[in-house]
C-alpha cells in the first residue's frame, strides 16, 4: 500500500531502514517513504523512546465538544459495518488526545490497552514517535504509517491510517478520525476509508452548525479580511471578536461595545453610531445585519477608535497607597504593605520573602518611611561577601532609625552565626528596627539563632499574583526612568502586558521598560514597540542561551507575519522544532 508521499517498502527492508536509523541516523532514502524519515527525525529530536511507549494521561478529557457530538452517529455507523473485522476506530482531538475508541475485536481492544492507544491518552508524536495520529496532525494531511515505520518498536504489528477532521468553514484542524488494525490485516482501503468517514464527520458537523450561524460566520471572515479594525459579530448564542478587539480594547469595553451591539439585534438595518466607552476612549460603530435562507443570523459590528483611552495612569485604582511610594491594590500586595507597615511601627523585626524582583527591598524602605520618616536607613548589603560586620555594628550604635539585611540567605552559616552574636552583644534598641529580606522558600534554611532575632515575617508576593497592578505600576515606573509625562501605554501594549506571567517580576518589567524609554522618549508606546518577551508567556527565568533563542523566534514570527513555516525557514530550523519551540517559550503572535 502507498499514500501520496512515496511507496511501502518490504517490512524487512523498513526493519533494516529503522534499525540503521536509530544507530547512525544514516538511512538510504529509497528504502523509507519521505514522510516517514522526516517523522522519524523529528521523533529523535524530541527524544522520544524506541523501545517503548509512554505517553501523558488526561484523567478527565472534555467529551462536549461539537466535535464529538457530530461524530457520535457517524462512528456508531462504522462501527456496525466493521463489527466482524480487526480495526479500531479512533477520534482525537487536534493534540492528538484520544476522545473515542470503538474497538469490537477483543485480542486488538487489549493490545491497544497496553500501548495506551485509548480514551485520554495522548499519541500526538513528540510522545509516541511516528505514527498514524501524531504524524497525520503534524503534517496536516492524511498519512497512513505501517508496521516498522512507527518509531516505537511495539507499535510495529500495527498499522494505522489518520485523517485530519476540519471545520467545514474556516478550515480549522479540529481533531482526527484513525483507523487502526493488525499490520498483516491493512489494505488498500484503509486510508480510503479513513477519508471517507473523516469527510462524513465534517459534513454532520456542517448540518449541525446550523445555516444561521454559518451565515454569520462567514460575514465575520469577511469582515475580517478588508481590514486590521475591530470586529465584533453576534447573534443570541453567539459572541466573536477579532485579535485586534482583543488587543485594543479592555474588557470593559469590550462589554459595552458587545451590549450596544446586542441592542442592534432588534433592528434589520445598517446603523452607525458614536459611543463613549468606559476606558474614555470613543468608537464609531459600524453595524450590519446578517441574513440566511432560514432568517436572520444576527449582525457585524466593525469599530475604530476616534479618541484613544485614557493614559494607563488614569485607570490605576483610585485608593490612596498604603505604603508611601508603593502603587499597588492587589489584594495580596496590599495584604503585604499593611503587615510590614504595622510590624515597622511596632519596631518588630522582620523577614521579607519573595521571588527575585518581586520588591521586597521597596517594601522594607516604604515601611522605613512611613514609621521613621527622616530617620537614617541603612541597607546592608550580604550577598558576595564585604564588610558587612563593620556597618551593621555602626548602625546598631547609632540606635535611630532601620536596618535593611539584603539578600539575608546569601551568608554562609558560619557568617549567620557571626551575624547572630553582633545582634546579642548590641542589645538592640527598641528605636531600631531591622528588616532582612531572603529569597522564596530560603527561611527555613536559615540559622535558628538569628532568626529569634526576627520574629515576625511577610510575604511579598509575585507580581503574576497581582497583575492587575501592572496598571498602575507602568506610569509609576515610566515616571521613575523619567518619562512619565512623556509616554504612556496604548491599550494593545498594555494588554500585551499584562499576559505576561513575569517571571523576573517588577524588576523585569522596570528593565522592559527602560529598554522600550531607549527607542521611544515620547508619545504612545505600541505592542510593536516591546521587547519580544512580551511576546511570550513563561513561567520562568530563561537563561541568556533561551532569551536570545527566544527573541529570534518571536522576531521571526513577526517578520512572517506569524506564518510559522515561513519564520521556521527563516531560522534554519524544522517545522516540528518551532513549533515545540513556541509551546516551550509561551510565543503568543496572531497569525
Amino acid at each position: 500500500m502507498t499514500d501520496s508521499t512515496g511507496s511501502l517498502a518490504s517490512p524487512d527492508r523498513l526493519a533494516t531502514a529503522r534499525e540503521q536509523f536509530l544507530c547512525t541516523e544514516e538511512v538510504d532514502s529509497g528504502s523509507v517513504r519521505k514522510t516517514i524519515l522526516a517523522s522519524w527525525s523529528r521523533s529523535r529530536t524530541h527524544q522520544v523512546a524506541a523501545d517503548h511507549v509512554v505517553t501523558p494521561f488526561v484523567e478527565d478529557p472534555d467529551l462536549e465538544t461539537p466535535l464529538l457530538q457530530s461524530a457520535s452517529a457517524v462512528l456508531d455507523g462504522l462501527q456496525d459495518k466493521l463489527s466482524d473485522l480487526a480495526v479500531s476506530v479512533i477520534l482525537t482531538d487536534d493534540q492528538a488526545l484520544v476522545l473515542d475508541r470503538r474497538t469490537e475485536d477483543r485480542p486488538l481492544e487489549r493490545y491497544l490497552d497496553r500501548v495506551q492507544l485509548a480514551r485520554g491518552f495522548s499519541y500526538a508524536e513528540e510522545f509516541v514517535g511516528t505514527n498514524g495520529i501524531g504524524t497525520a496532525l503534524e503534517g496536516r494531511q492524511a498519512t497512513a504509517v505501517f508496521g516498522h515505520e512507527h518509531y516505537a518498536e511495539n507499535l510495529d504489528t500495527l498499522a494505522c491510517a489518520g485523517v485530519p477532521i476540519r471545520h467545514p468553514i474556516s478550515g480549522q484542524v479540529l481533531g482526527l478520525l484513525d483507523l487502526t488494525c493488525w499490520r498483516k490485516d491493512a489494505g488498500p482501503l484503509l486510508l480510503a476509508l479513513a477519508k471517507a468517514t473523516a469527510h462524513d464527520i465534517e459534513t454532520e458537523m456542517t448540518n449541525q452548525v446550523g445555516l444561521r450561524e454559518l451565515s454569520l460566520f462567514s460575514a465575520y471572515l469577511r469582515a475580517c479580511r478588508r481590514g486590521q479594525g475591530i470586529v465584533l459579530a453576534v447573534n443570541n448564542d453567539l459572541v466573536m471578536l477579532n485579535d485586534h478587539a482583543r488587543q485594543l480594547l479592555v474588557p470593559e469595553d469590550q462589554a459595552a461595545l458587545l451590549a450596544r451591539a446586542v441592542e442592534a439585534l432588534n433592528t434589520q438595518s445598517d446603523r452607525s453610531l458614536s459611543m463613549d466607552l468606559p476606558s474614555g476612549a470613543r468608537a464609531r460603530l459600524s453595524y450590519t445585519p446578517v441574513s440566511s435562507d432560514v432568517g436572520p443570523a444576527g449582525g457585524v459590528v466593525r469599530a475604530r477608535l476616534l479618541q484613544e483611552p485614557e493614559v494607563v495612569a488614569a485607570r490605576a485604582d483610585s485608593r490612596q497607597p498604603v505604603l508611601p511610594g508603593i502603587v499597588g491594590t492587589g489584594a495580596l500586595w496590599a495584604r503585604a504593605c499593611h503587615s510590614i507597615g504595622r510590624f515597622a511601627r511596632d519596631r518588630k523585626w522582620t523577614v521579607v520573602e519573595g521571588e527575585a524582583g518581586s520588591g521586597k527591598l521597596a517594601l522594607s524602605r516604604a515601611a522605613h518611611s512611613a514609621a521613621t520618616a527622616g530617620a537614617p536607613c541603612e541597607v546592608v548589603e550580604l550577598a558576595g561577601g564585604g564588610e558587612w560586620e563593620t556597618r551593621v555594628r555602626e548602625a546598631l550604635r547609632k540606635g535611630l532609625g532601620s536596618i535593611v539585611f539584603r539578600h539575608l540567605d546569601a551568608l554562609p552559616a558560619k557568617q549567620q552565626r557571626a551575624l547572630a552574636e553582633v545582634l546579642d552583644e548590641a542589645r538592640l534598641d527598641a528605636r531600631v528596627w531591622g528588616v532582612a529580606t531572603v529569597s522564596e522558600g530560603r527561611q527555613d534554611g536559615l540559622d535558628a539563632d538569628l532568626m529569634r532575632h526576627f520574629p515576625t515575617s511577610v510575604s511579598a508576593p509575585p507580581l503574576r499574583h497581582h497583575i492587575e497592578d501592572v496598571r498602575a505600576l507602568v506610569p509609576f515606573l515610566l515616571a521613575q526612568l523619567g518619562k512619565g509625562p512623556l509616554l504612556h501605554c496604548s491599550p494593545g501594549a498594555l494588554q500585551l502586558l499584562l499576559r505576561n506571567e513575569w517571571p523576573g517580576n517588577v524588576a523585569q518589567l522596570r528593565r522592559v521598560l527602560r529598554t522600550v524609554v531607549h527607542t521611544r522618549r515620547a508619545g504612545v508606546i505600541e505592542p510593536e514597540d516591546l521587547p519580544p518577551e512580551c511576546r511570550t508567556v513563561v513561567k520562568r527565568v530563561l537563561n541568556p542561551l533561551e532569551s536570545l533563542e527566544r527573541d529570534a523566534i518571536v522576531r521571526a514570527l513577526l517578520d512572517a507575519d506569524g506564518n510559522k513555516s515561513r519564520a521556521a525557514h527563516a531560522l534554519g530550523m524544522s517545522r516540528a522544532t518551532i513549533y515545540r519551540k513556541i509551546r516551550d517559550y509561551g510565543i503568543d503572535i496572531p497569525s
